[in-house]
């Protein structure tokens, strides 16, 4: 693939201040947790289900431990403690609790080593379970080999996930690789994950683990009649991100959007809650194997995609060093950028393609996650097919990995049935037609191309080393990313925050981490 001359030197500076700047957040992130990881650690070791009000369960016994002040020392402490006295299973104390028959605070204490005996091989089999998915998706991959990229990936979002299957497999069927299940309108603001198979919802699907299982055998079905593995994706992001992720290992899905800078930036959750949040999420998506996608492609939303190209390739630096800390390869960070630049600016898709093949050579194990015109898509759908064929060719030219396919009607309140069958047809003409040519080329030395690259690259290198001085949430209070300014004291979920007690458990936590060691560190 031709390559752009860059400063090697810039870049190995760039990690250095985004490893400053994710480090120090890491550092408030291993004092506290979240409702929403002591959640997720509940639904790793299988309680599901409601209470009689429609209460998820994981709701229900994290509340009862966080009302009296005790979350800080972790929900196993206490399942533990009473599976020793009550010779019950972590299920049936569940039903205890939401039946006030029970109340885990007042049950005798017993040693940590007494405690942990009685959870580890329980923790055990279910992260055992986890990699019987991974075996299971690996299998897949043998018997019809590794995808080509780019791959194409379509949106699903009927709201009823009986009709999501349908279009689906339709869509695989016409080309598709990859399969997101966009949610219902609001759900990241949601402190609690809805419970079975759901028919309702607004502008996309409820994210839940029976409606994810659905999904999974219904693209398993379609795997095999089409002769290819194809990934399913849905959110692990908002309030419940660390458990969507954890639904997401147990049902495996491949592919999860996972990033809390989304979720500050856009949905106004708090900074400390959402990061604590991600980092469990992300340490759970490494286990289980599952590409992230980050969302600095939204960023082009809100500000101008020439003028804030750099904050873009920041973010990406620092993703990807929040990502390490978690055990995240490389191979799994689908870091995100997007096709936003006016086409009214002369020589755009030349800045296009410096952004897209800068972001390929800084990050050349990553499966990058391109977006499509959105932001100047007018409702004329000829013209959105050639925005979209344009996206189509930078994306085949850098060897972008996970290729969200655009669809003419962007713009277009009532969408055609037709979108995804001729936007598949758009790039699988694209991609076959240039098959080979960015073998083919080179980039003129000292061109326009290459200087709009290292022009971008020093930008980034700039804000990285001014938010290495002052600290993400500082920068994030001052409005540096994506011209939004969010404060680290306000947004949703603060209150739902917990510093860690003496004798905090997560074995969840640490069963993981001590496996996948063997990841990546940084250097």
């Amino acid at each position: 693939m031709a390559e752009l001359n860059i400063n090697l030197d810039i870049v190995k500076e760039c990690r250095t201040f985004a490893h400053i700047i994710a480090n120090d957040v890491q550092q408030m992130i291993d004092c506290h947790t979240t409702v929403a990881v002591e959640r997720a650690i509940l639904r790793i070791l299988g309680v599901d289900g409601v209470d009689q009000y429609g209460v998820p369960l994981p709701n229900v016994l994290v509340t009862h431990i966080e009302e009296k002040g005790l979350l800080g020392k972790g929900i196993l402490w206490f399942l533990g403690n009473a599976m020793l006295e009550t010779h019950r299973s972590i299920n049936e104390i569940a039903d205890l609790v939401s039946k006030g028959m029970l109340d885990l605070s007042q049950v005798k204490e017993h040693t940590k080593e007494a405690v942990t005996r009685v959870l580890e091989p329980i923790i055990r089999s279910q992260l055992d379970f986890i990699k019987t998915n991974v075996a299971k998706r690996n299998e897949f991959y043998t018997k019809f080999g590794k995808p080509k990229s780019p791959e194409l990936y379509v949106i699903v979002a009927t709201g009823n996930i009986y009709e999501d299957v349908i279009q689906a497999k339709a869509a695989a069927r016409q080309g598709a690789d990859i399969i997101a299940i966009i949610r219902s309108t609001g759900q990241s603001l949601l402190d609690y994950v809805p419970y079975g198979a759901t028919t309702e919802g607004f502008g996309g699907t409820y994210a839940t683990q029976e409606n994810f299982k659905i999904m999974r055998s219904a693209l398993d079905e379609v795997s095999n009649e089409c002769g290819r593995y194809i990934k399913l994706v849905n959110y692990a992001s908002g309030l419940c991100m660390p458990e969507i992720a954890s639904m997401g290992a147990l049902e495996r899905l491949d592919m999860m959007l996972n990033d809390s800078l989304y979720g500050i930036l856009f949905r106004d959750i708090n900074m400390k809650r959402t990061f604590i949040d991600q980092y469990f999420s992300r340490t759970i998506n490494a286990y289980a194997d599952i590409i992230i996608n980050t969302g600095e492609d939204n960023y082009l939303t809100t500000a101008d995609a020439i003028e804030e190209a750099h904050t873009v390739v920041a973010s990406q630096f620092i993703n990807e060093q929040f990502a390490l800390l978690a055990n995240l390869k490389e191979e799994l960070q689908g870091l995100g950028h997007a096709f936003e630049i006016n086409p009214q600016i002369k020589n755009g898709f030349l800045y296009e393609l410096a952004s897209a093949q800068l972001s390929r050579q800084l990050f050349p194990k990553s499966p990058l996650k391109y977006m499509p015109p959105t932001k100047f898509m007018t409702g004329n759908i000829f013209k959105g097919q050639v925005q979209n064929a344009l996206f189509n060719v930078a994306s085949t030219l850098t060897n972008q990995q996970i290729h969200l396919l655009g669809m003419m009607t962007e713009a277009i309140h009532t969408p055609f049935m037709s979108d995804r069958g001729h936007a598949i047809a758009n790039a699988k003409y694209v991609f076959q037609t240039m098959q080979d040519l960015s073998s083919e080329i080179s980039y003129k030395q000292g061109g326009m191309i290459e200087t709009r690259a290292n022009q971008v690259l020093l930008e980034a290198h700039s804000l990285l080393k001014r938010i290495s001085e002052i600290g993400l949430f500082h920068a994030l209070e001052q409005g540096m990313f994506a011209n939004v300014k969010r404060k680290p004291t306000q947004g949703k979920g603060l209150d739902h925050v917990h510093a860690k007690m003496d004798g905090y458990m997560n074995l969840v936590l640490d069963m993981m981490k001590e496996e996948l060691k063997g990841g990546k560190t940084y250097e």
